[in-house]
Formats: C-alpha cells, structure tokens, sequence
C-alpha cells in the first residue's frame, strides 16, 4: 500500500520568487485540492518567499520592479485563498494611508512595506515621503482609511509621528483610524510611549499587523 505524497509548497515558492503570478494561482488550488490548510499555504508558500523577496531588495540584489512583479504573484495567491480563510485569517480588503513623516526622505523601506500590504490585498494610499502631520490628518478625511501607517528612518524624524497622532486627536480623526508604526530606529516601546496601535519591524510583519488590524475594527 502507498500513500499519497503531499504537495510540495516549495513549488509554490519557486513560482512566486520568479513572479510567475498564473502559475501560482494555479498551484495554489492544487495545493487546496491536496489537502493543504490554506493558512499553512498563505505561510509556508506565499509569505515564506516574501520574506526572501524581502532580504533581496533590503541587501540591494534585487530592485523595485522585481519586488512588484512578485508581490503580485503573491496577491494572486491571495485571490484564490481569500474565500477557504476564516474571518480572523483573511487578508480584508480594507485601506491603508501610508507615508514616510516630515524631515525624512528615505522611501525604500516604505515602499516595500506598501507592496507587501498591495500583496496582501490591502488597498494603500501612497502619500510618499516628507508628510506634515496636517497632511496625513488631510489624507484621512480625503479617503477615509482603516488604517494611518508611518515610517522613520532617521532618529531625528521619529518626534512627528507622536506629533501626527496629536493632529489626528486634535481633528477628532484618532478614533477613526489604528495607528501602525515602523522604521529602523522605531521600537515597540516608542510605539507604545507615543500611544500607537501597532508596531512591525519589517515590511511583512507591517502587512500581517495591518491585515489583523482592520479585521479587529
């Protein structure tokens, strides 16, 4: 008697490291066809390279359109999982005002963390870098996003995140929006001082903390 071999997730992986987003799609509904829970499927084969994806682009060996073309692979992915996933499990669709704050220009890191959120079905406003608090405050009465998320990349710059939560209380915004922080020198302590919903310390747990977020709203 033999028993049935289970499916390789790696081949899942394999195809989405190469951006091959109709193959992915393709091997994700073999792989719920084998059996597979779909969480062990969003984890091992979908979020698992992103991180690879992830350490590429942080170390300069992959670059902006490769990061794209594979994280549309993954929202592929996503796609067919989405309706197999509990509510606590599912990427929701909600939408996130992103943005790296006033005084600091750096966007790399921000830009991957917005990809990895496209990726994992959330809808992202794109605000860029150098965002006066009076602007994110702007951009959430503009588009009305679940969730108001702020990079820093300089030690110096990290004040007017504190700052963009004091003009999102003062506008009475706060109680509208979770607050989700990152960037290199941010830290859980801070987010936590400065009175934030949620701090990640890398693009893919920005995305998975992000997706929770809104699911709790």
């Amino acid at each position: 008697m033999t028993t049935e071999r289970k499916f390789d997730l790696n081949l899942i992986t394999d195809a989405l490291l190469k951006g091959q987003a109709d193959r992915v799609k393709s091997l994700v509904s073999h792989a719920l066809a084998s059996g597979i829970a779909p969480q062990e499927i969003v984890t091992e084969g979908l979020l698992s390279p992103m991180d690879i994806i992830s350490e590429k682009f942080r170390d300069n060996l992959i670059f902006t359109p490769e990061v794209l073309i594979a994280s549309r692979a993954m929202h592929a992915g996503m796609h067919v999982l989405k309706p197999y996933l509990s509510h606590a499990e599912q990427f929701y669709g909600g939408k996130v005002v992103m943005g790296t704050v006033v005084g600091d220009l750096h966007d790399i890191g921000k830009n991957l963390v917005v990809m990895m959120m496209r990726g994992a079905g959330l809808e992202v406003v794109d605000l860029g870098v150098d965002i006066y608090p009076e602007d994110f405050a702007g951009a959430v009465m503009e588009h009305g996003p679940d969730i108001v998320a702020m990079s820093a990349l300089l030690t110096t710059t990290m004040p007017a995140m504190a700052e963009t939560i004091r003009e999102l209380e003062k506008e009475n915004l706060r109680r509208r929006v979770k607050v989700l922080v990152g960037g290199g020198p941010v830290t859980e302590d801070f987010a936590q001082i400065i009175k934030a919903d949620g701090y990640a310390p890398d693009a893919r747990k920005a995305a998975e903390l992000a997706v929770k977020l809104v699911n709790s709203i």
